[in-house]
């Protein structure tokens, strides 16, 4: 689904960020990826829906190479990949439901999106998709008036009624309590289980990125130094992976 081929990104400033990527993600892995801040990891999420644009190199999506693509082609691009950010990034003083709905943007005109104009069935899907992550009944609440983690099922929602075959998170539950992380890290896995969609997630804490993700990507310095299952981590690789031995709450997220 998604290949890598020396994918490289040196930023204005001169930083190179990314040294050299080659990395095959299939369909339907739950993929976490771990590493420092700084060392690359939200470049390499961010290059996937060319939120940031690659130096050199190639990057495939379903066999087309997309460092070059615009307009249209990039459109249907970011049309099938969900995006979850840290913040939440909602439309705060909206309904929870319009925010959810607003996933179908990319599917119709400026003019219908602006007057609100859905069909039915897609209402229904965005319904669907709130009943999915267990906040149905705030529907048409004010999304500010969510706590933090609800807020995030609604992110979550609306990445569901856009019917992606991506979902990419960026350090999704770094501003969670650690009760609400584990639900909304479930709503992940459900996500990725019954639904089938390819998820790939910046993790900060180590113990999450293990728990949920099938397959772990270790970055460092703008390389890939590990690339593995979950279950073949141990202490040495997360010490080359860091460069340190782990502090017992960078573990475990306390």
């Amino acid at each position: 689904m998604i290949r890598f081929v020396d994918v490289k990104k040196t930023y204005l400033n001169g930083v190179q960020a990314l040294k050299g990527i080659n990395l095959e993600i299939h369909d339907g892995e739950f993929v976490a990826i771990i590493g420092l801040s700084g060392a690359g990891k939200s470049t390499l999420l961010r290059s996937i829906n060319k939120m940031i644009d690659i130096t050199e190199g190639e990057l495939y999506i379903d066999d087309v190479e997309i460092s070059s693509i615009k307009g249209k082609e990039l459109r249907m691009l970011r049309r099938s990949i969900g995006m979850i950010f840290q913040s939440f990034n909602l439309v705060r003083r909206m309904s929870v439901f319009n925010n959810v709905i607003s996933g179908r943007v990319a599917y119709h005109s400026t003019f219908k999106t602006l007057i609100g104009r859905f069909p039915a069935q897609e209402k229904i899907l965005a319904l669907e998709s709130l009943e999915a992550m267990g906040i149905l009944d705030k529907a048409f609440a004010r999304a500010d008036q969510l706590s933090g983690g609800q807020q995030q099922r609604v992110a979550l929602a609306r990445a569901l009624t856009q019917q992606p075959k991506l979902i990419l998170a960026d350090e999704p539950v770094a501003s969670l309590d650690p009760i609400t992380t584990i639900q909304v890290m479930d709503d992940f896995a459900k996500i990725n289980k019954e639904f089938g969609i390819t998820i790939i997630a910046n993790m900060h804490h180590v113990d999450l990125a293990l728990k949920y993700a099938n397959r772990i990507i270790g970055v460092k310095d703008g390389l890939v130094v590990f690339d593995g299952k979950s279950t073949d981590i141990t202490e040495d690789i997360l010490v080359n992976i860091y460069g340190r031995t782990l502090k017992h709450d960078e573990v475990l997220g306390e």
